[in-house]
């Protein structure tokens, strides 16, 4: 079975880890959650979910701050990892090692170990600490995939706009799914 991690952290978004969270207890792919605390309170003010409902979906799930927590060894099986939303102090924090909670120490474990570390980057305008961290990470090996809408599969609701950016993470994960209609 595939096992990967998702981290929900403090930028707006939350719904994009939500749904990943989702799409992954669908898809039979078990996840292992860590949510913030600035994410638990985003999850409460920007979604219809507690976070009692979101850490139910997931199959596991950590407390930021739990060290002993089986992910922070790279002898634990996981496949890879997702950071959805990623806000820029998570970015930095992994980008320059600092692994002071549960998020950025299983974001260095699956980067020394070789395995996919995907980050979907909420911020808007970036600025070019941003940009720099982000092209540290990537030559790190890990893959930035901003939310960013693509309008010819003519999204009519949030949720269609979700579902494109939740794919195209699994495209990345090699996972197969329908939430999009692919370009012809």
């Amino acid at each position: 079975m595939t096992a990967i991690i998702v981290a929900i952290t403090g930028a707006s978004g939350a719904i994009y880890g939500i749904r990943l969270v989702q799409v992954f207890k669908e898809l039979g792919v078990e996840s292992h959650l860590i949510i913030t605390p600035v994410a638990e309170y985003i999850i409460e003010s920007e979604t219809r979910f507690t976070l009692s409902q979101v850490r139910k979906i997931a199959d596991r799930w950590y407390d930021i701050a739990d060290f002993k927590a089986p992910i922070t060894s790279g002898s634990f099986r996981i496949d890879a990892m997702v950071i959805a939303p990623c806000s820029m102090k998570t970015l930095a924090g992994i980008g320059h090692g600092f692994s002071t909670n549960l998020v950025l120490r299983a974001a260095d474990v699956n980067l020394k170990e070789n395995r996919p570390l995907v980050i979907v980057p909420r911020e808007t305008p970036l600025s070019i600490i941003h940009i720099r961290n982000m092209l540290l990470l990537a030559e790190a090996g890990a893959v930035i995939v901003p939310p960013v809408p693509a309008f010819y599969t003519k999204p009519k609701t949030i949720n269609d706009i979700v579902n494109h950016t939740v794919g195209k993470v699994l495209d990345i994960l090699h996972i197969e799914h329908s939430l999009y209609k692919r370009w012809e």
